[in-house]
Formats: structure tokens, sequence, C-alpha cells
């Protein structure tokens, strides 16, 4: 015989609620909270030191990249030329610390994560402010350019007022001075370098960089605003060798000749345009770095990797400027035929 209260003569659909208020979502939400519970339970702070030692090495090689030399194959160089990729060895860290359940290497890996932030985490901002007085671009448009109808539309469409073109080789100088004359009035081309703008062009000399034929020339412009001293250049290419490493010896030497002819200019306002086959953070391009402002670094979006076109790894072509002028805005143009992309920069007089 059943009791009328007894929880057996309960209607069916009327079954009485859990006396501590849960249900299937509150099981889950506790299963699930002690499994993490025993997944951090189960860390270890002696399991996976190797891990967190490979973690302060890579922490202590963004430190001080400065450090390591240039002796044997230019390895210092070459490591600054690919330096924020060497962030991609975090989340790899990372992943086989997880894996290894490894208190160790979970907080060691916050130390290359912080100088990576320290060094390169400004980059991540968008740095612009406003429109300038001028905008200048400088492009490799390549000896074997596939598409030179895609460059002079890019070229001619770009906003800019100077424009800078490295390896221009004799035969297609004729296709860049018709292609860009309605455009560019004035233009100046010595060697494999060349220079045109919507203002007057004068005083062009060539830079020597040893190497046998023109790759660097310096101009006046004279902007609206007031003259400027143009320098376009191409140093010499850097090569990758399993022999002898980062050959880098012709161009190392060019950038000491190009820095000591921008040190000595007489006008105040000075712009260098150019593929210098180095990045920002390569030492040996200091005779030029440390007296000039990076466009991309003051006033751009992101890192500004310039080269290869398809997959720009690096930022080896640059605009930059001494003398008070102050960049607003730094852009990385479409691909086009080249195997290098167009960079450009707006700047205030």
């Amino acid at each position: 015989m059943v009791r009328a209260d007894s929880p057996t003569a309960a209607t069916e659909g009327e079954r009485p609620e859990p006396a501590d208020g849960g249900g299937p979502d509150a099981n889950r939400w506790s299963a699930g909270w002690s499994a993490v519970t025993r997944w951090f339970r189960g860390l270890s702070w002696r399991r996976g030191l190797v891990l967190a030692a490979l973690a302060v090495l890579v922490a202590l090689l963004f430190a001080f990249h400065a450090s390591v030399p240039n002796t044997v194959g230019n390895l210092g160089s070459l490591l600054e030329t690919f330096l924020p990729w060497l962030g991609l060895a975090v989340p790899v860290l990372l992943a086989l610390a997880l894996w290894r359940r490894s208190a160790s290497a979970l907080v060691a890996v916050l130390l290359p994560v912080a100088v990576w932030l320290h060094l390169f985490g400004g980059q991540l901002t968008d740095k612009s402010s406003g429109k300038g007085d001028f905008t200048v671009l400088s492009h490799n448009v390549a000896a074997q350019n596939q598409d030179r109808t895609a460059t002079l539309k890019l070229l001619n469409g770009s906003g800019a007022q100077i424009v800078a073109l490295e390896e221009v080789a004799g035969t297609d100088v004729p296709v860049y001075r018709e292609g860009l004359a309605a455009a560019y009035p004035y233009h100046a081309v010595e060697g494999t370098v060349g220079l045109w703008s919507t203002y007057p062009i004068s005083e062009v000399g060539v830079v020597d960089l040893q190497m046998g034929w023109t790759r660097a020339f310096r101009a006046r412009v004279d902007t609206p605003q007031g003259p400027l001293a143009v320098y376009v250049a191409h140093l010499p290419s850097v090569r990758v060798k399993f022999d002898s490493g980062f050959t880098a010896g012709q161009r190392d030497r060019s950038a000491r000749l190009l820095g000591e002819a921008i040190a000595h200019e007489r006008l105040k306002k000075v712009v260098l345009l150019g593929d210098l086959n180095g990045t920002m953070n390569d030492r040996s391009l200091s005779p030029i770095t440390a007296q000039m402002r990076s466009a991309q670094g003051a006033a751009g979006h992101g890192f500004g990797y310039s080269w290869p076109a398809g997959f720009p790894m690096a930022r080896i072509d640059h605009i930059m400027s001494k003398g008070g002028l102050r960049p607003t805005d730094s852009r990385v143009l479409p691909a086009d035929g080249s195997d290098h992309r167009a960079v450009t920069a707006e700047y205030r007089y």
C-alpha cells in the first residue's frame, strides 16, 4: 500500500527537484571544474626543465640580440633581420609546456612574451596622425618585373608626389619615363635607380657605393613647403649560404658610404628612399639608421613587411628622414609585377 505523501505517489512529470537545486547543467559544470582542478594538480615544477631553459634562451636572444656576434657568418645580422619571427617559438613552447604539464615551462614562456611585446608591441597599433604636406614612395620594381603595366598603374595611382624606383633595367628606363610622364613631369635616372616628381628636381649627384656601377644618388627637390634633399639608394644584395653564412660584406661597406654622404648633407631636411637589403634592427645599417627616423616605425600600420611580395617576411624597403620632417602615415601597397612591394609615407614639412 502506498501512502499519499510518498514520493512514488507523485504524478508523472512532477518529480521533485534535488534538494541542492542542481541539475544536468550543474553536474556538467561540476565535472568540468573537477577536470580543470585535476589538470592543475598534475602540474609539476620538475618536469619540462629543458623547455623552460629553451624559453629563457629565446627571451635572452630577444633582449640581447645585439650581443650575438657577426664574426662567424654574420649571425647577428641574420638574427636581427628576422628577429620578430623568433616569436613563433613561443606558441610552440607553450603547446609543449601544456602537453608536458610543466609549471616551470609555463612560467618561463612568459619571459619571451614579455620581451617580444616590449620590442615589437608598439608595431601592432596604428600610429598614423593625419594628412601630411606631401607623399613619397619607394619601390624596387625588379629588373625581371613580370607585369610592368601593373607597376605603372600602381605608381600613377599612388597619389605620391615623389617616387623613387630601384633596380630599373636600362631597357626599362624608356618604359617608366613614358609611363610616368603625365603624372610626374620631373625625373632623374642614374644607373639603375631613378626619381620621379611632381616638384622640380635639381642638383643631382651620384653617391659612390664602390660597386662598379651607380646604385645611389642625391637630388634636391623643391616642394611648395621648401627644399628637400632626397637620397635614392639600392644597397647590394645579401645571401644566406651554408658554407659562409650571411654574406653581407659589400652591403655593409655601401651602408657606411651612404651614411657618410647623408651625414654631410648641407640641406636640413633629408629623405632617404630605397631598398637597403636590411631591416631597421640590423646593426650593420647603423651608419644610416643611427641618424635617420623610419617612417614605418613612427607612423606605420603593423610591421610593414615589403619582401618578398608574395608573402612578405621582412621590411628591407625603407623611407627614412631627418631634419624635423614628421611622418604622419606609412603604408605598404599591394603586390604588382615586382618581387618587392612598394612602400609610401606622408610627411609634414
